[in-house]
């Protein structure tokens, strides 16, 4: 073999491996970015030009988030939140389409207590997507709802539904749920209170 075919193979060989190096990086960090997004992950590809600028867009989500100062719910703060929207959920069958309302202040006092920012809805999405993905989807919909009543659109039902939305991303930021089953709600499952509770 002379010299000028052994440094074509080896020059061959070079760019075989740092294409297959290349391509086990992207496929790491895309499995990286589908561990952490979920749900969001898919709604980015979907909302986007390319699968790149979807992943593009997540790794700015990223990068902005680091920027941020959480803080962790002191317990006090903790039972305090647990307690409004235990009262919340009260509320709601004498006044279900203010306790909407309701809910969507108190998780956004919620959203801001912890650190993220609490502007225009779409960057509060994008912050809060970093940690909290796999709770987004309820948070939308109950936003929707929220943005629907404000137009007096809202069923009861559509109503009650953006409680139980708010609820799951209200449980997530909270670290755990907002209020436990009480014994009268153990003996009557389908009360309207339980419902929302759910």
């Amino acid at each position: 073999m002379s010299p000028t075919q052994v440094i074509v193979i080896v020059l061959v060989v070079l760019v075989v491996i740092a294409v297959a190096a290349v391509a086990a990086r992207s496929y790491a960090r895309r499995r990286a970015l589908r561990s952490r997004f979920g749900p969001e992950y898919d709604r980015a590809v979907a909302e986007q030009d390319s699968r790149t600028a979807a992943e593009r867009e997540l790794r700015e989500r990223e990068r902005r988030h680091a920027d941020l100062t959480l803080t962790p719910l002191a317990p006090e703060s903790r039972a305090r939140y647990a307690a409004a929207w235990e009262e919340l959920q009260v509320r709601f069958v004498d006044s279900p389409a203010e306790t909407v309302g309701d809910a969507d202040e108190l998780v956004t006092r919620l959203v801001a207590e912890r650190g993220y920012p609490t502007g225009e809805f779409s960057d509060q999405v994008a912050h809060l997507s970093v940690e909290h993905a796999r709770t987004l989807g309820h948070y939308r919909d109950a936003h929707e709802i929220h943005l629907r009543n404000s137009r007096g659109e809202a069923s009861t039902e559509e109503l009650r539904q953006a409680v139980v939305h708010y609820r799951a991303l209200f449980a997530d930021l909270l670290g755990e749920e907002p209020v436990g089953a009480r014994p009268s709600e153990q003996r009557n499952p389908d009360s309207q209170h339980d419902a929302t509770s759910r």
